[in-house]
């Protein structure tokens, strides 16, 4: 399974792409389980691009455990988590949010 991933040009934020819209979390991104699903985000990561919206805009491999996303590798769990130095800064520190690593 894959989801798309960039980081918004405004601010440099993390983002997934789900339910239309950009997200500033991983937990209601859009998963591309064939290879159409993958074109569509693919298709949609190069709109973002092209319109100065995201960028480093990637399809990324994810798991899905007990309805959480999880990203395969490493830098994509940091990336949906926050730094990895001070758990009170980033993503991880919003207690409201589902954390991805």
């Amino acid at each position: 399974m894959k989801i798309l991933t960039g980081n918004r040009l405004t601010d440099g934020e993390a983002v997934w792409y789900g339910n239309g819209a950009w997200l500033e979390t991983i937990d209601k991104a859009d998963l591309a389980d064939d290879k159409a699903a993958e074109e569509r985000l693919e298709a949609i990561g190069a709109a973002a691009l092209a319109n100065n919206v995201a960028i480093d805009i990637n399809l990324v491999d994810v798991n899905v455990v007990d309805g959480v996303i999880e990203p395969l590798r490493l830098r994509e769990r940091i990336r949906a988590a926050g730094p990895t130095n001070r758990l009170d800064l980033g993503k991880q520190a919003d207690h409201g949010s589902v954390p991805a690593a």
